[in-house]
């Protein structure tokens, strides 16, 4: 679905993503991971358009920068790390924004199937009991769940996510990760998430891609690719021990 082809990102004459290839196919939850400065975030920025890049980005054989903004948004949704809501905007209004690439003309209305992602999407983040609530009145969590929610109605092909669970409490994290792996594995979507817990790259994930140093250290099955070689190399201590020795504290 998704093609990077040899991407590189330079920032300030400094390369900070170096020659990235990778594939997201249908039903995948792919992972990004690696330490602080490995390039994660530079690259899905790169995907997304925002910064500048070399080498090829396609969209089932299409390049990104060919499709234009309303045929790009029905195709890919993207959730970045933190949102600062400064209207007092409702959280129906908020999760209808999703559905701006499928209204036409500039005051559009929302159609019937419009409403209906809308409503099938706050059902599906649990959000519904929220919806005539402004938004400027949420918890981290709630406000996560909804712009979650936006993007579900928007009923892309592709999720984009950019640690989708930063600062959420555990609760938030796990149920944030239910939705994104159920959502994953309806036919013609996939996922793809920088994700800093390696706990979770193991519960919810298909595969994943190991950067360090703006390279690729390894990428294929999590398993194969959070192996305890590889994580050691990379984030320079023994990632396997230390969660062993964490467990010993709940036996």
């Amino acid at each position: 679905m998704l093609t990077i082809s040899n991407v590189s990102v330079s920032l300030d004459n400094k390369k900070i993503v170096d020659n990235v290839s990778f594939e997201l196919k249908e039903n995948d939850l792919a992972t990004i991971i690696g330490p602080n400065g490995a390039g994660k975030t530079t690259l899905i920025k790169a995907i997304m358009g925002v910064l500048p890049y070399e080498g090829n980005i396609l969209l089932e054989g299409k390049p990104l920068s060919a499709l234009k903004p309303r045929q790009l948004a029905r195709r890919i949704g993207v959730l970045t790390q933190k949102h600062q809501p400064q209207f007092e905007h409702t959280v129906y209004d908020v999760v209808s924004m999703g559905r701006y690439a499928y209204v036409e003309g500039f005051l559009g209305r929302l159609g019937q199937k419009d409403r209906e992602k809308i409503e099938e999407a706050l059902y599906l983040t649990g959000t519904e009991n929220l919806k005539h609530q402004s938004v400027l009145t949420l918890s981290g969590g709630e406000l996560q769940r909804v712009f979650l929610a936006q993007l579900f109605a928007q009923d892309p092909q592709i999720l984009i996510l950019d640690e989708p669970t930063n600062h959420l409490d555990l609760k938030y994290q796990i149920a944030l990760f239910d939705m994104i792996k159920e959502w994953s594995m309806k036919k013609g979507r996939a996922v793809l998430a920088v994700v800093h817990d390696l706990n979770m790259v193991y519960t919810y994930a298909s595969k994943a891609l190991l950067m360090d140093g703006g390279r690729t250290h390894a990428q294929g099955a999590v398993k194969e690719v959070l192996s305890r070689e590889n994580l050691k190399s990379v984030y320079k201590v023994d990632v396997a021990e230390w969660m062993q020795n964490l467990l010993h504290h709940w036996s």
